[in-house]
């Protein structure tokens, strides 16, 4: 853990909802964490975690069109040794009763995103979106 997770630090960007921008987002968030020092054992969950649910924006929220315009913002937050990543998309509304992973011995590719997600994170929350957006999640973990 460094000095900085002490400090309040909020970035943010937003990419095309699209596969294509996956790379990007990963990077984004690699470079965030950088600056936070964060642990590079954790540094890599982290972007497991965050890399599975703009994944599932893409391919949930979005049907993986690929001619959209519409945007995903992701912002890290550090406040107090609490990391928070926020996932704002214009997609089709979440209902958060219906996002499961499938079974976990039911061995075949796929569909482990939201157990990797939960495994990895202290919290998974979605949040009404406030306009425009109308998809809002945040994933916590404390430092």
């Amino acid at each position: 853990m460094s000095e900085l997770a002490h400090t309040n630090h909020t970035e943010k960007k937003d990419f095309l909802v699209r596969s294509s921008s996956l790379k990007d987002v990963r990077s984004f968030c690699r470079e965030v964490f950088e600056k936070l020092n964060i642990d590079q054992n954790l540094k890599d969950e982290l972007v497991l975690a965050i890399a599975e649910a703009a994944q599932n924006i893409v391919k949930h929220a979005y049907k993986n069109a690929p001619d959209t315009e519409d945007k995903m913002v992701v912002q890290i937050s550090c406040k107090d040794n609490k990391l928070q990543i926020g996932f704002y998309d214009m997609g089709t509304p979440v209902d958060p009763g219906k996002v499961k992973h499938r079974e976990i011995d039911n061995i075949k590719p796929g569909g482990l995103g939201t157990f990797f997600i939960q495994q990895i994170m202290d919290a998974v929350e979605f949040k009404d979106g406030k306009k425009p957006w109308i998809n809002h999640l945040v994933l916590t973990k404390q430092l």
